[in-house]
């Protein structure tokens, strides 16, 4: 012993430095490595392994300082554990310096230690030193947890700990001082590592955090990031109970809206800047000299033209580049550092079996190699998990920022621009095409690191194999082509397919919208087979794309097997001395499953990378769309007591001259589509000005044609974002004639108003939106026809107290667009406008004294009293309709997230909808399958554990042929499978959409009416999509991983059955972490997709109303609001993110431990183990990890996604009207002959549970006769209309027509047979004729003739495609008053006995009135006509008059009679004058 230590002491003093750094002879391989009891040279150890630490400290010590310098969070208060830490770190550098002074000492007493005994401690002195020093520097700059220390410290004592051992084993002999300070060294370091462990507490003087619920991730320690333990929290708790929004943690302030859009928008103005500088400069000469009126055009134009060819159009991807590259850089990185780990274990496989074949070998070289394995494994899932992290938050990062840039966009573009895109696909730009970005965040990084891979992995398998790799490699790269064709084709597939869910989607968008008038016309069936006519090609192409899923899917799992194969079958032929042991053969395999990944991921990110280069294109193009210009409506004073002046030319108005007086009321009058609303365009700067100017001065308040509600408390809608001031908005409400409204509705002005304003009549929602103007308090008014929605009285009253001369709104600019010819005398000027010019202008006097065509006009239609004596009567003016107002305040909040357990009854009614056989026999295709692949691989460790005689193996052909039968077997398994899955999947996404569709047109209007349209086309387009394209892959992943992790430990007990003691732990332990992540993300994901449809609405909403916006200028709030919801929506999809890597480094710990079991079992059983079954089952345990991982999350995906089916049985099954035909009771073919009426005691009601609006209704009408309906509104008018088409159906009583009760027959057999024109005219995009014949029951020479006697002969007969002329959505390329003819043009077409107009004629200038009623008159002069009418004046000839008052027959007789009885009607008559 004695003899032994003094060699080593002389070992050490001629251990000169240079050369121990230089010479791998620092390791005595005698005393290190062949010896059951091993030791490092003391050498060694005081040298390489002392400096270590240092070398890591010093040179991430620049980076980290660099990082601290930008990051300051506020300092740290000293605490405790700053001033141990402190105190532990300045005894290390004492004991490390009183090592170098004992050497001094050594010195002096002429003993000469060895240089390195000097050296060692200075530097670990100087290092421990600048750690002390670091942890108050971080301190000061609020860094609670400090990873590159714990990191130093974690290194420090792995270096010790070998030292430690060898002192501790010769430490008998003597006690010197060197081994006193070391094992105090050992005891400071492990207290260091300790305490650097725990977490500092939060900053002082940070920012303050008012967050009621700060993400945990901030505060948290390195070690809890690392690993994500910060989550754990919410896991647990999503565990104990369904997760709530107040539960998710608020979001990072990096990760919020209002950072991430406005660096977006930073990056793309500059972008934008830098292309049109050029451009730019030319266009501001042009506009200058406009506005000074110099002429010298034509030099300016050239300028301009030469310019725009250098252009280069912005760069939205170089934006994009600028803002969120260098974060995703970071996690490059990562994926840099866990390529190369990856490499480690398969070189550990071959040193493992090298160890198992030698008999000789001591026992720790396993133990250590074992070890070996297990730490690389768990580092390299943490690195791994870290570079997710960082490319998920990039994915996030861009979605919020795509959707913000978008959103900011769609309220500043043009017009025109907007009707290039419908608000559909605008939608689809936020949703689908952001979220392309997001899918190819997580793999961008394959680019790079796949041909790194490969390229690594060829070289390790040259080194193995030698030169027939590349028989393996050349099969490799026959599929690549193979590969990249299926993806192009797919991709092909796919984008046809996203054009029929386009117009799918569209096209039941519209169905939705326009739900009741199908209802009416009974057009149901035809809309019904346009979409299945879609759904059949959009299934037809997803069949195409499945077969070719399924020959990837061949490929994909069959290459590494062939790639084996061909490898093995060369490097066996090609020499008789090429043995195949199994060191070769699973070596190789481990490094081909590595290459399976790369290769197989390139095509796909390529494919990816091309699907978002088109969502690219996209969203570049629409962020490049024309902008309206801020300034075409200046706001300077331009005359003085002048309020607004236009001189201007654009392609709707031409030539217009206009000066408005400040304080003027100003009518504009003129038949319909002449540009009276593109005049009030134009002075919201919303018209494209192709010359001149237009100046408003002061604020200004907007009323639209249609009113524009929004989705929020009817208060909320007035306001508008102003301060409230209740005073002013009684007076508000009072002028606008609300105040009885608010009496019915149910919440008061606190009522919830559906999207569109839909629990409000017409009527009311002009009110509102006339309100809403009135409150705004601005200079100036324009109001485009607000009195036309409204009753003739109710108009009045509104004009007298709102718009008139002695109105609340006096002393204002009015500029009044109107078709009521009552109103004219009191108004200041009169705008007559034809074919967008001004043909007249002037005060009401002076237009009748020129005697030009006003005059003309306003005598055919002048009421022959003079209305202004008239006292607005007192009675209460507006009962307010109680249609379809939800039951409780705010039912379109309540969303239906009912959270349950997904119950197996789902998956049940999954697999009866693709077919329980098909189930069954999928099932049995994949038990084949494993037992193929699994034969195969038994089959090859056979083969290399098969004897070697004179240096060959003998049967090498028959052991290549049975491997590849096996193999190839496999592979058509597979193919088989996953085709009979795709056909499954089809199927039941055939017929789970068919039953929603058919059960849609067969719900009762009711539903619709309650049911926000949003919620439902989610499940047309969202639900049907995880059906067709989701569920199928999911199951299909499942279903592989499931089998795989079987396999796996089938193989890894059948070669170390002591395997199976660790199983049950290992399974417990995995049991619990996918339950507790399963519970959690689901809820996440549900809270996900709930947070999600607000952000839509919201911008459709927005979308629709953005000139509202504009003119109120509310841009900045309503900015505001789309970043809350998307913050929202971000807060529970960050967790979601967080979630999956919490579960991935769990997973991955379960299966690290299954590779640590499997090679320890091996080396424990070595002496009775083979070495081609310890590579199989090693080699199967370094698989596991990966199928482990995706087996949760397909769990989890699935049991989310079924969710879908379970969605869409909820809708398909909800209650249905009654049946549109019924057998053997059609009435007969010319039913009804003579169109007479009757009811019998009728009361209806809205829905169950509201109060009746019709109360026994009992009155007879003959056929042919003309019948005027009047009331107040709320009286029940409307509701009459509906039930006669049973769109109400009775609560008691009965309606007959012709003597039939039409309660007794089908739907369809009753709504055919009558004819209505309904209140809102509604159109369908598609053609004209589509529009009027959708059955395609008339001819062409009928369909002219019904345009000619509408008056839109001359119309459409002036454009090019004539009866093919394209309806944009909704008719919003016709004026309200052309859609209201083509409405009265399809009532033409049917001619029926029974005709119902409602309220129709609103809309509409007093000629086209005149012109519907006299084609009324003529047309269907032998037919029953009922009127719901506004204007008396329509019905003063009519048969006999119904006044209705409060669902009740207050007076009915012919109008001459009700005057002379001097009752309701006669007073109502005496409102408009006609008395």
């Amino acid at each position: 012993m004695y003899v032994q230590l003094r060699y080593r002491r002389a070992e050490v003093r001629f251990c000169p430095l240079f050369v121990t750094v230089l010479s791998p002879f620092a390791i005595d391989s005698n005393l290190s490595v062949h010896t059951d009891n091993p030791d490092l040279t003391p050498c060694f150890q005081n040298t390489i392994l002392a400096w270590i630490p240092s070398i890591y400290l010093w040179s991430a010590l620049p980076f980290y300082l660099l990082y601290l310098k930008h990051n300051k969070r506020g300092y740290i208060v000293l605490s405790v554990l700053s001033r141990f830490k402190t105190l532990f770190g300045v005894l290390l550098w004492c004991v490390s310096w009183a090592d170098l002074f004992y050497s001094f000492h050594e010195l002096l007493q002429n003993r000469t230690p060895p240089p390195v005994y000097f050296v060692t401690p200075l530097i670990v002195g100087i290092t421990v030193l600048l750690a002390t020093l670091l942890i108050q520097y971080e301190r000061l700059r609020g860094v609670q947890s400090s990873g590159v220390l714990i990191i130093f410290w974690f290194l420090s004592v792995l270096c010790a700990v070998g030292p430690f051992r060898s002192k501790i084993m010769t430490t008998a002999a003597q006690v010197t001082f060197r081994f006193t300070t070391f094992y105090i060294y050992f005891a400071l370091i492990i207290m260091e590592l300790i305490l650097s462990c725990f977490k500092e507490k939060p900053p002082f003087f940070s920012p303050v955090n008012t967050d009621p619920n700060p993400c945990p991730e901030l505060t948290s320690g390195f070690l809890s990031r690392l690993t994500f333990w910060w989550f754990t929290s919410m896991a647990i708790l999503g565990y104990k109970r369904p997760l709530e929004d107040k539960d998710l943690w608020s979001l990072n302030e990096d990760d919020t809206s209002k950072v991430i859009v406005q660096q977006l928008t930073k990056e793309w103005d500059k972008e934008k800047f830098h292309s049109s500088r050029k451009e730019d400069v030319t266009y501001m000469k042009k506009s200058n000299n406009v506005l000074n009126h110099i002429g010298d055009g034509p030099e300016e134009a050239e300028v301009l033209i030469r310019d725009k060819k250098h252009n280069r159009k912005p760069s939205f991807l170089k934006a994009l580049l600028r803002t969120f590259g260098p974060y995703f850089l970071i996690g490059s990185f990562f994926k840099l550092i866990q390529d190369l780990l990856s490499f480690v274990n398969p070189q550990l496989l071959s040193a493992l079996i090298g160890f198992i074949k030698n008999k000789d070998a001591p026992a720790w070289w396993g133990f250590v190699i074992a070890a070996l394995m297990f730490i690389c494994a768990v580092l390299q899932t943490l690195i791994l998990h870290q570079h997710f992290q960082y490319c998920f938050v990039t994915g996030m990062r861009l979605r919020t920022g795509i959707t913000g840039v978008i959103y900011r966009k769609s309220l500043v573009i043009t017009n025109s621009a907007k009707r290039s895109s419908t608000v559909g696909e605008i939608v689809n730009l936020m949703s689908v095409d952001a979220q392309r970005f997001m899918d190819l965040m997580t793999f961008l990084n394959m680019l790079w690191s796949a041909p790194l891979q490969i390229f690594l992995a060829l070289y390790f398998l040259w080194q193995t194999l030698g030169p027939s790799v590349l028989a393996g490699v050349a099969v490799m790269v026959l599929l690549i082509p193979f590969n990249s064709a299926i993806a192009m084709k797919t991709r092909a597939f796919q984008v046809e397919q996203m054009r029929y869910k386009d117009s799918r989607i569209k096209l039941m968008n519209e169905i939705l919208g326009g739900i009741k008038v199908l209802k009416l016309y009974a057009w149901e069936p035809s809309f019904s087979d346009k979409v299945l006519e879609i759904r059949k090609n959009e299934l037809r192409v997803l069949k195409k794309s499945a077969y070719l899923n399924s020959l990837s899917n061949f490929a994909w799992i069959s290459a590494p097997f062939l790639v084996a194969l061909t490898t093995f079958a060369v490097y066996v032929s090609v020499d008789e001395k090429n043995i195949l042991d199994a060191e070769k053969a699973f070596v190789s395999l481990s490094l081909f499953n590595i290459l399976k990944f790369p290769l197989s991921m390139l095509p796909q990110v390529i494919s990816n990378i091309a699907q978002t280069s088109v969502s690219l294109k996209r969203i570049q193009q629409f962020l490049s769309h024309d902008e309206l210009d801020p300034n075409s409506v200046e706001t300077k004073v331009i005359a003085p007591g002048k309020d607004i002046t236009i001189s201007l030319h654009s392609c709707f108005l031409h030539s217009i001259n206009l000066l408005v007086p400040s304080g003027a009321l100003v009518a504009v009058v003129g038949h319909v589509g002449c540009g009276k609303s593109s005049l009030v365009s134009a002075l919201l700067g919303e018209m494209e000005k192709l010359e001149g100017e237009v100046a408003v001065k002061g604020s200004v308040a907007y009323v639209p044609q249609q009113a524009w509600i929004q989705n929020a408390t009817l208060k909320d809608n007035i306001l508008f974002g102003q301060a409230p001031n209740e005073q002013k908005y009684q007076n508000v409400l009072e002028a606008c004639a609300l105040k009885s409204d608010l009496e019915v509705l149910p919440g008061g002005d606190q009522t919830e108003i559906g999207e569109k304003g839909i629990n409000l009549s017409g009527g009311q929602r002009q009110r509102v939106s006339l309100a809403r103007a009135v409150y705004s308090n601005s200079d100036i008014y324009l109001l485009d026809d607000p009195l036309s929605a409204v009753d003739s009285h109710v108009a009045k009253h509104i004009f007298d107290k709102v718009i008139g001369p002695d109105g609340v709104l006096k002393g204002k600019t009015r500029i009044l667009v109107t078709h009521g010819i009552s109103f004219l005398p009191q108004v200041d000027h009169i705008i007559v406008l034809g074919d967008g010019k001004i043909s007249e202008m002037g005060s009401y006097q002076d237009l009748l004294k020129q005697n030009k065509a006003f005059a003309e006009f306003l005598r055919n239609y002048a009421l022959d009293e003079d209305i202004e004596e008239d006292e607005p009567t007192g009675t209460e003016i507006c009962v307010f309709y109680t249609v379809q107002t939800p039951d409780c305040v705010s039912c379109t909040n309540q969303l239906c997230c009912v959270i349950l357990q997904v119950k197996l009854t789902v998956f049940w009614q999954y697999m009866k909808a693709v077919g329980p056989v098909i189930s069954l026999v999928i099932c049995f295709l994949y038990c084949c399958q494993n037992a193929a692949a699994i034969g195969a691989n038994v089959w090859l460790s056979d083969w290399t554990n098969e004897p070697v005689i004179n240096g060959s193996q003998h049967n090498t052909a028959m052991r290549i042929g049975v491997y590849a039968a096996l193999g190839l077997l496999q592979g058509f398994i597979v193919l088989i499978s996953s085709f009979t899955l795709a056909m499954g999947g089809i199927n039941a996404a055939r017929s789970l959409h068919t039953a929603l569709l058919e059960n849609k047109f067969h719900t009762p209007q009711s539903f619709y009416d309650t049911t926000p349209t949003g919620r439902i086309i989610n499940r047309f387009s969202k639900d049907i999509y995880v059906i067709d394209e989701v569920i199928p892959p999911t199951i299909l992943m499942f279903l592989g991983t499931f089998f795989t992790s079987l396999s796996t430990m089938i193989v890894i007990i059948a070669s170390t059955p002591l395997f199976a003691v660790v199983i049950v732990p290992l399974a417990i332990l995995y049991f619990f972490v996918q339950r507790f992540y399963v519970a959690t993300s689901r809820q996440l994901k549900r809270l996900e997709s709930v947070s999600r449809s607000p952000i839509y609405s919201h911008f459709s909403e927005t979308v629709s109303g953005a000139s509202v916006i504009r003119a109120y200028g509310r841009v900045k709030s309503f900015i505001d609001i789309s970043d809350l919801r998307m913050d929202e929506n971000q807060k529970s999809y960050y967790p979601g993110i967080v979630s999956n890597r919490w579960l991935g480094i769990r997973v991955e710990f379960v299966g690290n431990c299954i590779v640590l079991f499997a090679a320890l079992f091996s080396v424990i059983g070595k002496n009775s183990l083979n070495a081609g079954l310890v590579g199989l089952s090693v080699s199967y345990a370094l698989q596991v990890t990966l199928s482990l991982n995706w087996m949760v999350r397909m769990t989890s995906e699935l049991e989310t996604n079924i969710v879908a089916v379970e969605r869409i049985k909820e809708y398909s099954e909800t209650e249905t009207e009654a049946p549109w035909v019924i057998e053997g009771k059609s009435p007969p073919e010319d039913w009804p002959s003579k169109g007479e009426l009757e009811f019998v005691n009728y009361s209806v009601r809205y829905r169950k549970g509201l109060d009746l609006v019709l109360k026994g209704l009992n009155l007879q009408v003959h056929g042919g006769e003309k019948i005027g309906i009047v009331g107040r509104t709320g009286a029940g008018k409307s509701s009459m209309t509906l039930s006669l088409f049973r769109i109400l159906e009775a609560a008691k009583g009965e309606i007959k027509i012709d003597g039939v009760k039409i309660a007794e027959i089908g739907l369809h057999d009753l709504r055919s047979r009558l004819t209505i024109i309904p209140q809102d005219p509604v159109l369908f995009s598609g053609t004209l004729r589509m529009n009027l014949d959708p059955f395609n029951k008339y001819s062409d020479e009928e369909i002219w003739k019904a345009l000619e006697l509408s008056h839109l002969k001359r119309f459409v007969s002036s454009q090019p495609s004539m009866l093919d002329y394209e309806c944009s959505e909704g008719g919003e390329n016709l004026s309200v008053g052309q859609r209201q003819l083509v409405c009265l043009a399809r009532a033409l077409l049917r001619k029926t006995r029974i005709l119902i107009l409602d309220e129709a004629t609103a809309a509409i200038d007093l000629e086209t009135d005149d012109l519907i009623q006299m084609t009324i008159r003529t047309q269907f002069e032998d037919c029953t006509v009922l009127t719901i009418a506004h204007r008396l004046n329509t019905i003063m000839d009519y048969t006999r008059v119904l006044v209705l008052d409060n669902g009740t027959v207050a007076e009915f007789d012919t109008p001459a009679n009700l005057i002379a009885s001097k009752g309701v009607f006669y007073s109502m008559a005496k409102d408009a004058g006609l008395a």
